[in-house]
């Protein structure tokens, strides 16, 4: 849901100039700055891959919901396939990389929460690989973008609640603009912190480029 979001708002955005979806299916998707690149398994991905040098940032979307799985399954899949991508980016200090991982992420990697420590340790090890800068985005409700297919199932349910939500709970709330529009901006100019916030989000969407 994210991925097709964070693409739509992309390449409508002024400051970017090509796309690259990297995905295990195409995206259905036409546009001049877009680019697909088809692999069905991140694994195997090679860090001398030459279609995946030379862009600013990698916005990485990719995740599965931890339900059903065991901690081992959801760690290959979260942990393993997250690092495996970014190391086949070769990490260097002209892209930034941005992980879009989720509320209640354990930083300690201590916590009772399988998923959360998993994606704690993910975020915790991305930010050690020499990338120009290492975001972990711990978004809440985000307002699917216009156009878009791919949306949880019970979205549709409770789309009506959306303005109720943005009101009583706003730091739990952006939509799919802000989101793209706020990695856009840490892209280019970077930010204090890491870890990035619902908060954050609304903050630097109103810094970027409209």
């Amino acid at each position: 849901m994210i991925g097709e979001g964070v693409l739509i708002e992309s390449l409508t955005h002024p400051s970017i100039t090509e796309v690259l979806s990297v995905s295990r299916k195409p995206t259905g998707k036409s546009h001049p700055k877009l680019k697909e690149y088809i692999v069905p398994d991140f694994l195997t991905l090679k860090e001398d891959d030459e279609k995946l040098q030379g862009y600013d940032a990698c916005f990485f979307c990719a995740g599965v919901s931890s339900v059903g799985k065991k901690e081992a399954e959801y760690t290959k899949i979260t942990y393993d396939t997250t690092l495996h991508f970014a190391k086949a980016l070769n990490p260097n200090p002209a892209m930034s990389f941005i992980y879009v991982s989720g509320g209640g992420t354990d930083s300690t990697e201590k916590g009772r929460m399988m998923w959360a420590r998993v994606k704690g340790k993910t975020e915790n090890d991305l930010m050690k690989l020499p990338f120009k800068q290492s975001f972990g985005y711990r978004i809440g409700f985000v307002k699917p973008a216009v156009g878009q297919v791919h949306v949880l199932k019970y979205y549709p349910y409770i789309s009506w609640l959306f303005p109720v939500i943005r009101i009583l709970f706003p730091f739990m709330y952006s939509t799919m603009k802000q989101v793209t529009q706020s990695m856009v901006y840490v892209t280019q100019n970077g930010y204090k912190q890491n870890v990035i916030y619902v908060k954050d989000i609304k903050d630097l969407a109103k810094r970027t480029i409209k």
